[in-house]
């Protein structure tokens, strides 16, 4: 090995520079400064991190955004075929327009088959489901409050979500496609009848028709689906 010969002056020199550096890292004042950078480190990269996963919500994951482009409302239509008026959307109208995205097409495919107005089947999924988010809609497929009446059901049929009174089991369903084939089929039955007189593009006079037909017991039911259809411009979908 071969030891180079440094002059006694470089090394007092640089063993001064060394016992500064030191007395630098080591100073509380140092420590008190890497310590706030890497809380500062560390709360951005958290925030960022509940940000992305949570859509600005710190509580639970939110739902997939349809808003993620500069042309959010394009981008709706494309799915459902309907394109509402450029405007400012609230939180939750987004989040309802989300619900429109992801099951507009089966509500105009019953329409086209069993002639109920998607805007009046949207509005009740998103009243009844609580935007898809309800307990019905996420374990059981039901988007539409919909009970079982049957006695003697098969296993997997329903499922209680209160008490052991039987009014209170609900239908499970395979997929949300088949909650909403049931949600057609009931309207089929004889009190919902007389709707079918209407014409195909009377949303007010099919909400008020559900309601007075017993379909929910709010007596504000009408009054929440016309609401609904008309802030996201629902009757659109409607021919």
């Amino acid at each position: 090995m071969i030891y180079l010969p440094i002059p006694a002056g470089w090394r007092h020199y640089l063993n001064g520079i060394y016992r500064r550096l030191y007395r630098q890292f080591t100073s509380p004042w140092t420590k008190l400064a890497v310590l706030a950078l890497l809380a500062i480190f560390a709360t951005r990269k958290e925030l960022s991190f509940s940000l992305s996963i949570n859509g600005g919500e710190w509580f639970g994951l939110a739902a997939p955004s349809v808003f993620g482009s500069a042309d959010s409302e394009t981008s709706i239509a494309s799915l459902v075929g309907y394109t509402p008026e450029k405007r400012e959307w609230t939180a939750r109208e987004r989040e309802q327009l989300n619900y429109v995205a992801q099951y507009g097409n089966i509500a105009v495919s019953q329409m086209e088959d069993h002639g109920i107005p998607a805007s009046i089947t949207l509005a009740q999924g998103i009243l009844e489901s609580g935007i898809g988010k309800s307990t019905l809609a996420l374990r059981n497929n039901n988007h539409f409050g919909l009970k079982c009446f049957s006695k003697q059901c098969k296993k997997g049929h329903c499922s209680n979500h209160s008490d052991d009174h039987h009014k209170d089991f609900f239908r499970i369903f395979s997929s949300p496609e088949e909650s909403y084939l049931a949600h057609s089929q009931l309207l089929q039955k004889d009190r919902y009848r007389p709707l079918f007189s209407l014409d195909s593009k009377d949303y007010r006079g099919w909400a008020r028709g559900l309601s007075k037909a017993g379909y929910a017991t709010d007596p504000k039911y009408a009054d929440k689906l016309i609401r609904t259809i008309e802030n996201l411009q629902l009757y659109r979908l409607d021919r």
